[in-house]
């Protein structure tokens, strides 16, 4: 019996690649609010509007990236992607 946390594949999952699981729990949720839409809608007006701002704060937090305060958040390719990015946008204006 192998070690606890111990896997036949030592490089893992890559990170953000989401397991099969989570794939399928997403398309499940997306199918159940695709058929219910008019009843989430209507559920969602009968709100008082102080309830309505607290749920769709709590949707965005859902989906929206957590905001980065930090480069030290970052990981090393992340950070290689900003600095690309930059280098372009810089080179463009340097060009105009």
């Amino acid at each position: 019996m192998p070690k606890k946390g111990f896997t036949n594949n030592p490089n893992g999952r890559k990170k953000g690649v989401p397991n099969k699981s989570t794939n399928e729990l997403r398309g499940l949720l997306q199918c159940f609010i695709e058929q219910h839409i008019e009843t989430l809608e209507s559920d969602f007006k009968s709100l008082e509007p102080y309830q309505r701002l607290t749920v769709l704060e709590r949707f965005l937090k859902l989906v929206l990236p957590p905001m980065i305060n930090d480069l030290s958040q970052l990981s090393e390719s992340d950070l290689d992607l900003l600095i690309e990015k930059l280098k372009r946008e810089h080179n463009e204006k340097q060009k105009d």
